[in-house]
C-alpha cells in the first residue's frame, strides 16, 4: 500500500467547475474555473459539455506537472437513481444513464463522465474513477417516504455529501465512528437541507429542491398547499415561472430582492425591521426542521451539527442555538467542503476502509 496517495477531485457546478489535486487529504492544488454563460448556452445538454470542460483539466493536470502517480479521480455524484451511500465506482451503466440524464439534468453529471475520462486518457489503467455520496442518497425509512397522498412519495434529494462528512468529523471529535451515532445535520446553503443520521444512515431528510423543508436564500420551502395550488391554477404564471419561484427566486429573495446574503447580514446588524423580521423567520424554520428530528431519532441525539456557507452567519447561528440547543451539543463546521469531502472518501476507498460499491441500474 503506497505511504502516499494522489488524488484528483472534480466538482462541477452550473456555471463552474472546481478542481483540486490532493496528496492524502493535504491539498496540493485547487482552481476554480468559471465558464461564462455564453459559452455554456453554444451547448443542448449537460453531457454536451464534456470536451468543453475537459480541455480545462487537461490544463490543470499540465500545470501540476503530468503526474502518472494519480491513484484515483472523483467526480461530484450526480443524478442517479437512488442508492445507499458510500464511494461507487464510475461504471458503463453509470455513465449510460448520466449521458442520457435519464434521472434529470444536473452539472454535477459531468463529474462521474469527466473522472472516467482522465482516469482512461490521462493516468492509465492504474488509476480508478469514482463518486461518492450523490445527492440521490435515499437511506430513508419507509414510513418517512409517505407523504399523505399516494400519488406524491417524499423523495430524498440532499447535500448527502457534506452531511455525511461532518458527521464522521464530529463522530471522530467525540471518539466514535460515524455509524455508532446520531447526528441530525443542517446543511444552509442556496437550499437547505436537514438530516437525521441514525448510526451511518440518513433515515429521514427533507428534498431542499423540491420545496421541503424552510426556505432559504433562494428556495421557498415549504408552503400552504391549498393558496399554492389556487396560485398554481390561477394563470398568473407558467410552469416555468411558478417553478422559479420555488427554486431560485423563493424564499430570502422573494422578499428582499436579492440572494446575496452578505448584504442580508448586514441590514440584519443595522437593524433593519424587514431584515431583522425575514433573518429571525429563516432561523426560526430551520429551528423546528431540526427539532422535529428529535423525534425521528426518538430522542436519541448525540449532537446537532450547522454546516454550509450560512453556517459563518454568527446571529443566525446563535439564533438557532438557542432554539435547539436542548437536543444535544450543537457543533458548527462552517462552509460546504466538497473537495475535502470528496478526497476524504477517494482515499478511504483506496485504503480499503470505505467498500467500492457498484452502481446497477
Amino acid at each position: 500500500m503506497p505511504e502516499f496517495y494522489h488524488i484528483l477531485v472534480i466538482n462541477p457546478g452550473s456555471t463552474t467547475t472546481k478542481l483540486a489535486l490532493f496528496q492524502n487529504r493535504e491539498e496540493v492544488k485547487v482552481l476554480e474555473i468559471s465558464h461564462p454563460i455564453e459559452d455554456l448556452q453554444r451547448f443542448s445538454s449537460i453531457a454536451d459539455q464534456e470536451d468543453y470542460r475537459y480541455q480545462f483539466l487537461e490544463d490543470f493536470i499540465g500545470s501540476v506537472g503530468r503526474n502518472p502517480d494519480i491513484h484515483a479521480v472523483i467526480g461530484r455524484g450526480g443524478l442517479l437513481h437512488p442508492l445507499a451511500g458510500g464511494v461507487y465506482c464510475v461504471n458503463a451503466p453509470m455513465l449510460d444513464d448520466l449521458k442520457n440524464a435519464r434521472y434529470g439534468e444536473h452539472a454535477s453529471n459531468l463529474g462521474a463522465i469527466l473522472a472516467a475520462r482522465v482516469a482512461r486518457e490521462l493516468s492509465g489503467a492504474s488509476c480508478r474513477a469514482f463518486i461518492a455520496d450523490p445527492v440521490v442518497v435515499d437511506e430513508q425509512l419507509a414510513e418517512a417516504k409517505i407523504s399523505g397522498m399516494p400519488e406524491l412519495e417524499r423523495r430524498s434529494i440532499f447535500h448527502a455529501l457534506n452531511q455525511k462528512s461532518v458527521a464522521r468529523i464530529v463522530a471522530a471529535q467525540l471518539g466514535h465512528s460515524y455509524d455508532e451515532l446520531n447526528f441530525i445535520v443542517c446543511h444552509m446553503g442556496g437550499g437547505i437541507t436537514v438530516g437525521a443520521h441514525r448510526k451511518g444512515k440518513v433515515i429521514d431528510v427533507n428534498n431542499g429542491l423540491d420545496g421541503e423543508g424552510p426556505f432559504s436564500p433562494e428556495r421557498s420551502g415549504g408552503l400552504p398547499v391549498w393558496p399554492l395550488v389556487e396560485l398554481a391554477l390561477s394563470g398568473r404564471y407558467t410552469r416555468q415561472e411558478l417553478r422559479k419561484k420555488i427554486v431560485g427566486e423563493g424564499g430570502v429573495f422573494a422578499y428582499m430582492g436579492s440572494r446575496d446574503m452578505i448584504p442580508f447580514e448586514n441590514q440584519v446588524k443595522m437593524g433593519d425591521e424587514k431584515s431583522v423580521l425575514v433573518h429571525k423567520a429563516m432561523a426560526l424554520q430551520i429551528s423546528q426542521e431540526i427539532a422535529k428530528h428529535g423525534a425521528t431519532l426518538e430522542g436519541r441525539v448525540d449532537a446537532v451539527v450547522l454546516t454550509g456557507g450560512l453556517a459563518r452567519d454568527r446571529i443566525l447561528i446563535e439564533e438557532i442555538k438557542r432554539r435547539t440547543a436542548f437536543l444535544a451539543p450543537v457543533y458548527i463546521i462552517p462552509g460546504e467542503r466538497e473537495l475535502e469531502a470528496l478526497a476524504d472518501n477517494a482515499l478511504a476507498a483506496l485504503r480499503g476502509i470505505h467498500p467500492v460499491q457498484e452502481y446497477v441500474p
